[in-house]
């Protein structure tokens, strides 16, 4: 079928009934939104899935969120019709759609996140405006170009500033986690895993030889046992994806003067949890920052690292699902089986 004979599509669109064990999705097929001058039409061949994708579909998301929308935010593709005033993009040129369609340079100030504000891209088909597109790398399958734009970008904007042989504490198994393990891996840091389960940790030991791990569940005051492993000085940066239930022992754990880049919120969120906030980030003098992905920028200079160096993001992937299996892979994520990424393959 020719581009010019494509007007409809298939999408995944959420129920938002967050009644536990009801459907969360509706496959449903629906028209195309029109090709408009300056966009493009996008033949999708992956879609990855992140735990805000799971949230959002069993209503935990903390910002608002368009009634039934289409669910996920990371996907790569192939474009196969253009706007006659597109200039940067061609067709069947392979590109992925940045996670916040506002933050283009990283000085907006405005912010659009898919999946939440606007449609996603669990579908067939999706049309982009061509100035939040990225171009992904050609040797990456389509398995391994899905999971660029938000869990790949947003561990490259976490782990920015650190320097070869600083120590770097990373929580969790998740999409992000184990991208930012990889990424600091390569970069030369010292890596503290954290993890409520041992035989997660053991399979990341097992995959990157020489970290060092700590289960929470066994060790209740983690962040005490990273100062011990750290001599007493603390982390230099903390990936953190915990949310209220564990930023102060994140705090408590970094060296003062250092970063903790608040990528999630995994954890039950309780304001209370934050009381010892305030005197923790000043006494320690933490740079605190929220990580939400990155900008277009950001994804081009991460496309550009990992070209650079052709490195391969297969080890990445936990599972693969066909497109037909959006349910099943939304509640494997949901459920927490995952160690790395869940991709759903078109």
């Amino acid at each position: 079928m020719s581009s010019s004979e494509i007007s409809s599509r298939r999408a995944f669109r959420r129920t938002d009934d967050y009644t536990p064990g009801t459907p969360k999705l509706n496959l449903i097929n629906e028209q195309l939104p029109p090709l408009g001058p300056t966009t493009v039409l996008i033949k999708v061949h992956a879609v990855a899935l992140n735990y805000r994708d799971a949230n959002i579909a069993n209503g935990g998301n903390p910002w608002p969120v368009i009634p039934n929308g289409i669910l996920c935010n990371d996907a790569a593709g192939e474009i196969i019709a253009i706007g006659e005033k597109v200039k940067s993009l061609n067709i069947g040129d392979r590109v992925g759609p940045i996670t916040d369609t506002e933050n283009i340079s990283g000085r907006e100030v405005k912010r659009s996140w898919l999946a939440a504000d606007e449609d996603g891209v669990m579908a067939d088909y999706i049309v982009f405006e061509e100035n939040v597109l990225c171009k992904i790398p050609d040797y990456l399958d389509w398995v391994e170009a899905a999971i660029i734009p938000c869990a790949g970008v947003t561990a490259w904007s976490a782990l920015k500033g650190m320097s070869i042989g600083q120590t770097v504490l990373i929580q969790g198994t998740g999409g992000v986690s184990v991208f930012a393990l990889k990424l600091a891996k390569a970069a030369g840091l010292r890596i503290i895993l954290t993890s409520s389960s041992d035989a997660k940790l053991q399979q990341m030991m097992d995959k990157y030889p020489g970290i060092l791990t700590i289960n929470y569940s066994k060790t209740p005051d983690w962040d005490q046992e990273a100062m011990r492993l750290t001599n007493g000085e603390g982390v230099d940066i903390v990936v953190e994806n915990g949310g209220t239930g564990s930023l102060v022992k994140s705090l408590r754990c970094t060296r003062r003067g250092g970063v903790v880049s608040q990528v999630g919120y995994l954890s039950k969120q309780d304001p209370v949890d934050l009381r010892e906030l305030v005197p923790t980030i000043i006494d320690r003098r933490i740079n605190l920052r929220g990580i939400n992905a990155g900008s277009r920028f950001d994804m081009e200079d991460f496309c550009a690292a990992l070209s650079a160096a052709q490195t391969r993001l297969h080890d990445l992937v936990d599972k693969v699902f066909s497109f037909e299996q959006a349910e099943e892979a939304v509640e494997y994520v949901w459920q927490g089986k995952q160690i790395g990424k869940i991709v759903l393959r078109l």
